[in-house]
């Protein structure tokens, strides 16, 4: 085991904890609200340093997403070269240049003072006892005075997304590193008051897109990095071997790519719109709500619809192939074509610790939080959560139910419950609501393919064979006992059939229903066809179309779909 494997692993799940605060805050370069995802991302290989150091290093690069996580990765990259405690210094300083050297336009108020702050604070200490508290410190400072530093931050009112997730990484790597744990002050004291976006804030518009390439450059051009970063703005480029890593923003991706194309051979390629800035609904300070709602990111919320209703969402992993990256920040996307490739995809729990850190953080923040958790059928995240509020929570702020729900059962008690606190709700009329909708909402899943259950020991291979043999598919219902068979079909229409009956027999009472329709790779037919039908024959209902829980479809497969739904008269 590498020195620093379980310092950076510490450190990661720290920076993970918090990643939705960074993403509330950011508003330089662009206010797109994506630097803790973005970190999350391109530091993900750091959970692995404890069995492959080098092989973690290697992915930085690979994985390395925006602005933040780039500018990052150039950093660690260096910094975990690393062999003793007395390397720390040497080699955060050369980190520290390759990060303001992999920025086409570097300046001060970024995650670069918190380098430079870390990097003198090592040259200075005794390399033989690093001084924490000393350590955390200058980085504090170096957190605080970005806010005075850009012009944004100081109109925002806020220190800088990137430079405070550093803090936090460090914060609990350096604590780990020298064995001596302290729980200190959270995040929100130390940097109380500079943690909201002011009202007033207008982030600036763009039509650029985000751009991540990597490019195998051709030979003979010692100024390639100063080319690229003449072709769009916040140019961050990390070189990996004979290839570079680019991160850039354009207006105009194709030409961006033809004249990416005169440099070298483009071998992988993305570009997103950057889209709307920061809007207020999901900017809210969700603090003053009488009740904060936490679940697991095994229901079937997306990230953005979450930060919309104001949900902490605990993440548990997916690792395909030499990937591993949080369940809220895979897509269906990404997914689907590895599975349907051979690739092996597997998941993995968070760790006891990480799922620590968010209670601890979740009742730090709010005075009371209601966790609705994944049913103790599926995972141990119920007990987890149990063991941890005996010991941590003297003042009774954490309620942790078990739902005994997964995927969208799961997500649509967590949705009702969530719009009712952020309506204003009492804790007390919201916890009502959560053990209700506990009780009274349903979810039907509808299975194309028996192989990937079997492959997650979820069904014999026996039961599989003649499933498919005969074309059948089953019909599941995720409940506090676990999943049932309650039905059997043998085509996409048996199945639309079996699902608009379901609805209809329980809207047959006369009661509007909130419905999440759930997709996995057939996204294009759900929403033309399957929605189509169920909003001519249940006018009155709220449909929502979202991405299947990926731990869901990890288990069950490409061509997996699902249904669940509750009354709307449940809501506040």
């Amino acid at each position: 085991m590498n020195l620093f494997g379980p310092s950076c692993v510490a450190g990661y799940e720290n920076l993970a904890v918090w990643a939705d605060l960074l993403d509330r805050i950011n508003v330089f370069p662009v206010a797109d609200g994506d630097t803790g995802t973005n970190l999350r991302i391109s530091l993900a290989p750091l959970r692995d340093c404890n069995e492959d150091m080098a092989g973690a290093i290697t992915r930085l690069a690979r994985c390395a997403s925006g602005n933040s996580g780039n500018i990052a990765a150039a950093f660690f990259r260096e910094f975990l070269q690393a062999n003793e405690t007395v390397d720390l210094a040497k080699q955060a300083e050369i980190g520290r240049e390759r990060a303001w050297r992999a920025i086409a336009e570097p300046c001060a108020g970024t995650m670069l003072g918190v380098f430079d702050a870390l990097s003198l604070a090592l040259k200075t200490a005794d390399s033989e006892e690093l001084n924490f508290l000393s350590i955390r410190q200058q980085m504090q400072e170096a957190v605080l005075a970005t806010i005075h530093q850009l012009p944004d931050l100081e109109r925002a009112g806020v220190v800088d997304s990137g430079a405070l997730g550093m803090f936090i990484f460090f914060d609990a790597f350096f604590q780990q590193l020298i064995g001596k744990q302290q729980r200190g002050c959270p995040v929100t004291d130390l940097f109380a008051g500079r943690l909201q976006v002011s009202s007033a804030f207008i982030g600036q518009t763009t039509d650029d897109y985000c751009v991540e390439a990597v490019l195998l450059a051709k030979g003979g051009q010692p100024d390639v990095v100063e080319q690229i970063a003449s072709l769009g703005d916040s140019a961050v480029v990390v070189p990996d071997s004979s290839r570079l890593k680019v991160h850039i923003h354009t207006p105009d991706p194709e030409r961006l790519r033809d004249d990416l194309s005169f440099l070298g051979e483009v071998i992988d390629w993305s570009d997103e719109a950057m889209g709307p800035m920061i809007a207020e609904e999901g900017r809210g300070d969700f603090s003053e709500k009488a009740i904060c709602v936490m679940s697991d990111a095994a229901g079937s919320i997306p990230k953005e619809m979450a930060r919309l209703y104001g949900i902490t969402l605990l993440d548990s992993y997916i690792l395909a192939g030499e990937r591993a990256r949080p369940e809220s920040l895979f897509t269906p996307e990404e997914l689907y074509p590895l599975m349907k490739n051979g690739v092996r995809v597997t998941t993995a729990q968070a760790s006891t610790h990480e799922r620590h850190l968010h209670y601890q953080a979740a009742c730090g923040q709010f005075n009371r939080v209601i966790y609705l958790c994944v049913g103790s059928a599926f995972t141990g995240n119920h007990s987890t959560a149990l063991a941890w509020k005996e010991k941590n929570d003297p003042d009774d702020r954490l309620l942790v139910l078990d739902t005994g729900a997964a995927s969208g059962r799961l997500a649509v008690i967590a949705l009702l419950t969530a719009r009712c606190a952020k309506q204003g709700a009492g804790a007390e009329e919201v916890i009502s609501l959560a053990r209700s909708l506990v009780e009274y909402a349903e979810e039907y899943i509808f299975i194309h393919e028996l192989k990937y259950l079997v492959a997650g020991g979820r069904v014999s291979r026996t039961k599989a064979f003649f499933g498919d043999l005969l074309h059948m598919k089953p019909v599941i219902s995720p409940g506090s006992e676990g999943v049932r068979k309650v039905g059997v079909v043998k085509n996409r229409r048996e199945q639309l059939a079996f699902a608009l009956d379901r609805l209809a027999d329980r809207a047959g009472n006369g009661s509007a229903l909130f419905v999440l329709l759930q997709y996995s790779d057939n996204r294009e037919w759900l929403q033309e066809t399957v929605a189509a039908q169920m909003r001519s024959r249940l006018p009155e209902a709220e449909i929502q179309l979202v991405p299947l829980s990926l731990t869901s479809g990890v288990h069950m497969g490409p061509g997996t779909w699902a249904i669940a739904f509750a009354e709307k008269e449940a809501e506040c």
